[in-house]
């Protein structure tokens, strides 16, 4: 009997969760003959070419893969074999990434492909959407340490050309997904419009300059030090000796940067999110901000684990974590781990900001979301005094954009209310209440634009910014 039951707790997972199966019935008919085409998602880190999620091609002309059983929603787009050929609408621009959720039973998915983007001449199908303070540094910035080269953008503050004053910096990751929905291969972060809007509403005095590094056909490989069997990695210790002993050293000599390790931070969502936190534990003295967003700390999590432990982090770093609760079984549980093991090193738990989102996706716009309330906490330390700290609060406003109301997520432990104001993109106050953590907003009465919020609890303050639909 016992054994009965046990076989039936095992027929029960197994029913709760159950495989998937996504079938191409049609592609362009400029579909290179021999061409493979993969499925790439949140499944696999959004590798665009990872040989395990190659789809077989049938006598039939259709294309298919099955995924095997788990739970969840994933997220998905096919190409073929790099983000520089992904599908691509019947007018060549962007799509929405495709989405499906896990049910009980085994399933088929029927797809198509209307468009491929190397293939309808399209270049990226949109209209650009990085901000006139955007620039490229090179198309072929090259990475001696790897023998590669790769796309490398800029941000440089409204005013630097001006001011001369010298700026904090933060290296990003994933390039093609900071500034620009037209690179974008899931959508952007728009970090540089809410930097301007930080700047333009006198909430980021200071501004930073922001480097992005595009990633290439070899992200997994390069975004961790350590191999996974599965996807590969192992390649990080070279890419991290790039942006510290290449990148790093030609940003400070081009430009107005403080180059000490207080005012350069690096951050990343998912694999960029791991690479960067392995750069601040192995390169202290030069990276002491760290933006972790949705962190893809499974890819290797024992060996980050182990290595925070044996390499403890300078105290003074400052880390930013930020995921979904719901985003996959380990995503938070690894986050919090990660979390403790640097504070049972010595790292305070001033300097450790911890957050999940009931809401929280593993998609860019989530991190887009975040990026302003992860910035604000990071670099408050830049416009800070020895005598007067600041105190910032980690803040999120959602739905963004919003149509009629917008909902206050506060930390947990705040007790009591926080002053919310909102102001439009000219710096106009055009909303100004108490709320509570979890409370809705009435905006339905405000125009169509961007907005920044400001939410002060006493000493702290934070900020985000928001579309109003």
């Amino acid at each position: 009997m016992r054994k009965l039951f046990s076989l039936l707790l095992v027929l029960l997972g197994f029913a709760a969760q159950a495989q998937v199966t996504f079938k191409i019935t049609a592609v362009p008919a400029n579909t290179p003959a021999n061409a493979t085409l993969y499925i790439a998602g949140t499944f696999n880190s959004w590798n665009p070419g990872s040989t395990t999620h190659a789809l077989t091609h049938n006598a039939d002309g259709s294309y298919q893969i099955t995924l095997p059983a788990t739970t969840g929603t994933m997220e998905y787009k096919f190409t073929r074999g790099a983000w520089a050929s992904v599908e691509t609408n019947a007018a060549n621009g962007s799509v929405p990434n495709r989405s499906y959720t896990f049910g009980s039973a085994p399933a088929t998915v029927l797809c198509q492909v209307l468009n491929w983007e190397d293939l309808a001449g399209g270049g990226g199908g949109s209209t650009s959407t990085a901000a006139a303070n955007v620039s490229v540094i090179s198309t072929t910035f090259a990475m001696p340490q790897l023998g590669r080269t790769r796309r490398v953008w800029l941000y440089l503050p409204p005013g630097y050309a001006t001011s001369g004053r010298r700026y904090p910096v933060l290296y990003l990751q994933d390039g093609q997904n900071v500034f620009d929905a037209a690179t974008s291969f899931a959508g952007e972060w728009g970090v540089d419009e809410a930097l301007n809007l930080l700047a333009t509403s006198g909430q980021d005095p200071t501004g930073c300059i922001v480097v992005a590094v595009d990633n290439g056909p070899n992200r997994l490989d390069e975004y961790s030090p350590w191999n996974n069997p599965a996807y590969g990695g192992g390649q990080g210790d070279l890419y991290v000796d790039f942006l510290v002993q290449t990148l790093k050293p030609y940003i400070d000599s081009n430009y107005r940067t403080l180059p000490d390790r207080a005012n350069t931070g690096i951050g990343g969502s998912s694999m960029g999110a791991l690479i960067a936190t392995y750069a601040a534990l192995r390169e202290p003295t030069v990276f002491g901000k760290v933006a972790s967003f949705s962190p893809a700390y499974w890819f290797a999590y024992p060996q980050l684990a182990a290595y925070a432990h044996q390499h403890p982090a300078n105290p003074n770093t400052r880390f930013y974590f930020v995921s979904g609760t719901n985003e996959s079984a380990t995503m938070a549980p690894n986050m919090q781990a990660i979390r403790d093991s640097l504070q049972r090193g010595g790292v305070p738990a001033a300097n450790l900001n911890f957050n999940t989102r009931a809401d929280g996706q593993h998609a860019e716009w989530f991190w887009k979301r975040e990026f302003p309330a992860g910035y604000s906490w990071l670099y408050a330390a830049a416009t800070a005094t020895a005598t007067h700290p600041a105190q910032t609060l980690a803040v999120s406003l959602y739905p963004n954009p919003a149509a009629r109301e917008l909902r206050v997520s506060l930390p947990a432990n705040l007790a009591g209310e926080a002053l919310l104001e909102i102001s439009d993109a000219r710096g106009r106050a055009v909303l100004r209440t108490r709320v509570r953590n979890g409370q809705a907003v009435d905006v339905s009465r405000l125009a169509a634009g961007l907005y920044l919020s400001r939410l002060t609890a006493g000493s702290a303050v934070g900020t985000s910014k928001f579309t109003k639909e």
